[in-house]
């Protein structure tokens, strides 16, 4: 019989050693040790509270606890491969420091409710740290919206100039998609913030635990009501990691335009030195890295997105080992998602925005040709002749080398007699986007009410 594993009674060999170190998880999960402490707390001071053991005992656990966290924090404890997990290392530890009493720290528990805990209570966490990051981006954006409130650039589809708006319009366009991932974390975590522990292993327990102490011990809106669900339920993660993917999305399209616009090609910033990279062999090179290596990460979250559904995919009820694998994927996902945050923010807050060179590179495309058409269509004209007129003109000004702005009003009168003198001022570039004062427009006002909006809500969220 081999006692050496805390589950050992029921085996007469030792485990294969190939196992032991395939079977392990201690290298990774080993950053739960604080909430797998915390838990341990929670539970063994109900277990006291309900007479399951003695208040002394449960006394020494919570003591014997308190101290192999301090421990831990201090770099005073080596984790065992053989130990298999956090879990069973820390009550391991805990167990030859305080003796017997130890052994009835899992009382009423099982590691299946104990591991979903510990990443409960991690995820809670971290999802709070990723909304703090968004929300010091999100300040940032703000700041160069305000800044850049009327400084005039081409907007694009199919990365054709298409109509201009401001720099200021622009950031506000990414502030909104990083509210939404704010706000999907936060629905997140109200299915999150469930107590799976007194789940068991699948069918709670005989014990008469009081699982509503321990959730508010540990600040859950309530328990998960279903024991099996308890347990085996990893959507809060799939959900978390869903979030996660959105958020690269975000910040690997918001880093592609980093990297066009800080090309020769389009000049529109230049990036600070402290956030960008030289060339081993090019001397002249100044690299946009940081955005490049953001829109790179961004294909790990999503793969460890796939990864965690078809791991679940064909898992009966209740908890299956292949669980496991849920945690690297998730500890990977919150370091990327963190990592590139912490750094994306500054790299914009340091960033010139080159106004001057922003507004000459708005003038060319035909980017006015819209509000030509709108210019005769508010005179009369129905929008698809004054389209089609348009288009006309343009193909004329473009055979010609020239702008609609720099044909005269001889010329565009041979496309259409509705056009008169009135007709520059309308399609002048700075007019082009101050006519645009509709809610959510880059007109001036509009640009201003949707900072305002946004500083209010930047602050709802302090």
């Amino acid at each position: 019989m081999t006692e050496s594993k805390l589950w050992g009674g029921r085996f007469a060999k030792s485990t294969d050693k190939l196992v032991e170190d395939f079977h392990s998880s201690i290298s990774f999960d080993q950053i739960l040790y604080r909430y797998d402490i915390a838990g341990s707390i929670a539970h063994a001071t109900m277990l006291g509270r309900q007479g399951i053991i003695t208040a002394d005992e449960a006394k020494r656990l919570v003591q014997g606890l308190q101290e192999v966290l301090a421990d831990i924090d201090a770099g005073r404890v080596e984790f065992e491969v053989g130990a298999e997990d956090i879990h069973m290392n820390i009550e391991k530890i805990l167990t030859e420091r305080v003796g017997d009493v130890g052994k009835k720290l899992h009382t009423a528990r099982s590691r299946n409710d104990q591991v979903a805990l510990d990443i409960r209570l991690y995820l809670r966490d971290e999802t709070g740290e990723v909304q703090k990051l968004l929300l010091r981006l999100q300040r940032v954006l703000l700041d160069l919206a305000a800044a850049h409130k009327a400084s005039v650039m081409a907007g694009y589809t199919h990365l054709q100039k298409a109509q201009p708006i401001t720099f200021g319009h622009h950031m506000l366009a990414y502030f909104q998609m990083f509210r939404r991932d704010y706000e999907r974390l936060a629905d997140c975590k109200k299915r999150l913030n469930r107590l799976p522990l007194g789940s068991g292993a699948l069918a709670t327990t005989t014990f008469p635990i009081d699982r509503e102490f321990v959730a508010r011990e540990l600040g859950f809106d309530g328990i998960c009501e279903n024991s099996l669900d308890g347990v085996s339920d990893r959507d809060f993660i799939v959900e978390f990691i869903d979030a996660a993917a959105l958020i690269m999305v975000h910040l690997s399209r918001f880093a592609e335009e980093i990297v066009l616009w800080s090309s020769n090609e389009f000049g529109y910033i230049t990036l600070d030195d402290a956030y960008s990279t030289g060339s081993s062999i090019m001397p002249q090179k100044k690299n946009p890295d940081v955005a490049e290596l953001v829109r790179g990460k961004s294909g790990r979250v999503f793969g460890h997105l796939l990864g965690t559904l078809t791991m679940l995919k064909g898992l009966p009820l209740a908890y299956n080992k292949d669980m496991q694998e849920d945690k690297e994927a998730l500890f990977d996902t919150v370091n990327t998602v963190k990592k590139s945050l912490l750094v994306f923010a500054p790299m914009l807050a340091t960033m010139r925005v080159n106004v001057e060179k922003m507004f000459e590179r708005a003038k060319g495309g035909f980017i006015n040709a819209t509000d030509a058409a709108d210019y005769l269509a508010a005179r009369g004209v129905p929008f698809r002749e004054a389209h089609a007129v348009i288009g006309h003109l343009v193909k004329y000004a473009e055979d010609k080398g020239a702008g609609l702005e720099d044909l005269s009003l001889e010329e565009l009168q041979r496309f259409s007699p509705v056009f008169a003198a009135d007709v520059f001022e309308h399609i002048k570039i700075a007019n082009c986007v101050a006519a645009r004062n509709i809610p959510g427009g880059p007109a001036l006002p509009a640009v201003e009410a949707a900072i305002a909006s946004g500083e209010k809500w930047l602050a709802a969220q302090a």
